[in-house]
């Protein structure tokens, strides 16, 4: 989604001084953010829509197939649902965060708003709000299919839902700063779609995505612990899946303290990372 020429229409708040207008502004640019989202239609099928396919396809595809224990098993759309949920964050989040921010700074809108009462802490703002409410949606809309269209049985227990609430904005949180990070990285924002989908895309795989984490080698699994997907899809398969999940982790245990701590880390990092890279202009261009 990139941002016209006009990126601070007349109906935004005026110029003034102190962190009301910043707020004021910051949450006028959420509507402008969501609104532009919606309508480019690439990015809302291969980061809102996308998710809810690879459901659909795995879900039809092992049909016939059960998941879990005897006496504890679920249909293969209960089993990949929560993977599902998780990887949407990313695709909200991380993906479409840098594809977005590197194609405004390379077609000069970023250039265009540095000269704009918007500032930067208002402009991330409405990033920022942008990813929390369609993440919210994609995740509203991902569990509605996933309960009407099969039959998944959704958690009746409200702790399970605290623990959706708080998985859920750490991750959108981590997964957008991280984006932010990221869209430093391609150098225009025609190479920014080679540079950060196979990133995605990798993560995805070796996180327990598509494939069930523990029959993926144990190097792998360490690689992919290093990396906040693997964790998060960890604490939404807490939520959605039954107890006896659990012991298909690695721990044997849902390990809630440390997702909250390695997603954490990857918050601090995306942070300090979005801080010192983030540029309206290139340096080198």
């Amino acid at each position: 989604m990139t941002a016209p020429a006009s990126a601070v229409p007349m109906s935004a708040p005026r110029r003034s001084s102190g962190i009301g207008h910043t707020l004021r502004l910051g949450f006028w640019r959420i509507g402008y953010e969501v609104r532009g989202y919606f309508r480019q239609g690439d990015s809302v099928f291969f980061t809102f829509l996308f998710p809810l396919v690879m459901l659909l396809i795995f879900s039809v595809a092992f049909s016939a197939q059960t998941f879990g224990a005897p006496g504890d098993e679920i249909s293969a759309a209960a089993f990949y649902l929560p993977g599902m949920v998780a990887a949407g964050l990313l695709l909200s989040g991380t993906q479409n965060m840098a594809l977005d921010i590197a194609t405004e700074r390379s077609d000069g809108t970023l250039k265009r708003l540095g000269g704009t009462p918007l500032g930067p802490v208002a402009y991330f703002i409405g990033k920022l709000g942008m990813v929390l409410v369609t993440g919210l949606l994609q995740s509203a809309l991902l569990i509605a299919v996933a309960a009407l269209a099969f039959g998944v049985a959704l958690p009746t227990d409200p702790m399970k839902w605290v623990t959706f609430g708080w998985v859920f904005l750490l991750g959108v949180t981590t997964c957008a700063i991280l984006g932010i990070g990221l869209s430093s990285l391609p150098r225009s924002g025609r190479s920014a779609s080679a540079v950060v989908i196979p990133i995605v895309l990798v993560l995805q795989f070796i996180s327990g995505v598509y494939i069930q984490f523990s029959t993926l080698p144990a190097w792998l699994q360490g690689v992919a612990s290093i990396f906040p997907l693997r964790w998060l899809a960890q604490g939404m398969q807490s939520v959605f899946l039954p107890e006896s999940f659990a012991s298909m982790t690695p721990s044997g245990t849902w390990e809630h303290g440390l997702i909250v701590l390695v997603t954490g880390i990857w918050l601090v990092a995306g942070l300090v990372l979005a801080r010192v890279t983030f540029r309206w202009i290139r340096k080198d261009g």
